[in-house]
């Protein structure tokens, strides 16, 4: 039996899981390309950072708009990347607005949080309601942060990562840099839950793909089954066939399950 950092790398390290993750990663960019031609995004700076913008896909004056929030383990990739997404939920008559955020180790992870909050509180004062927030892998982590502070009015977090104590003896936390304590201190899944006592919702939805490893789909359970016993509306769902990469693919497609779910909760 192999050890236990071992193990978690395997469990936690999905470049390493999904070798063919760079064609996939084309497709993203390609689509995301595409997308900007088609719908050019209005830039939102919410501070003062060359990555501290948003990219504001807008769908008209009273159009509920949906904030995306990326993956790439707090330590790569940026907006530009998931412009994709967009087609979907404009087709829907819902905007769609994606921040990026400084990455790890030039930041520490309290740091992206915070970088989160702010996003989603120009988008708040933007619109004046707090929105529905989803995110991938780091986003989705980022995602149940702002639902337990009350900023959002629900959160469907996917292939999200609740509890950050495995990633300790991964390759993972070279750039984190977590030890015990900022760990737990920045896992959601010991944040106080949502109960109706703040003004933000107390939806949260968790989907991972059905042949992500055994560990994301834990995370995803565990959640979904702990925040669902302390009162929280949580719907858990692993989808068919779709590894951590792929199961972006859903967001492509205007007529999918997670798209309506989506259009459902902003309206």
């Amino acid at each position: 039996m192999s050890d236990k950092p071992l193990d978690l790398e395997a469990e936690y390290n999905n470049r390493a899981a999904v070798p063919d993750h760079p064609a996939i990663m084309a497709r993203w960019k390609a689509a995301a390309e595409a997308a900007r031609a088609a719908h050019p995004p209005t830039p939102l700076p919410y501070g003062p950072g060359p990555r501290e913008v948003i990219d504001l896909f807008e769908a008209g004056p009273e159009a509920p708009v949906v904030v995306f929030l990326h993956g790439g383990y707090w330590q790569a990739l940026d907006r530009s990347w998931f412009s994709g997404i967009a087609p979907a939920l404009l087709a829907h008559g819902v905007a769609l607005a994606i921040p990026s955020y400084d990455l790890c180790p030039d930041v520490r992870l309290g740091r992206i949080i915070g970088q989160a909050r702010e996003a989603v509180e120009l988008i708040r004062v933007r619109t004046g309601r707090r929105p529905v927030v989803f995110g991938h892998s780091a986003g989705g982590h980022l995602a149940a942060c702002l639902l337990s502070e009350g900023r959002v009015s629900a959160a469907v977090a996917i292939s999200g990562v609740f509890d950050l104590m495995p990633l300790i003896p991964t390759s993972i936390n070279a750039a984190l840099r977590l030890d015990a304590r900022e760990a737990a201190a920045l896992s959601p899944i010991h944040w106080p839950v949502p109960n109706g006592s703040t003004p933000g919702g107390t939806v949260l939805d968790c989907v991972v793909g059905g042949d992500e490893t055994s560990a994301f789909i834990r995370q995803s359970q565990d959640m979904a089954a702990f925040w669902g016993g302390k009162g929280v509306e949580t719907r858990f769902e692993a989808l068919a066939g779709l590894n951590h990469f792929t199961v972006l693919d859903p967001l492509t497609d205007p007529g999918s399950a997670l798209i309506r779910r989506i259009v459902d909760l902003a309206r």
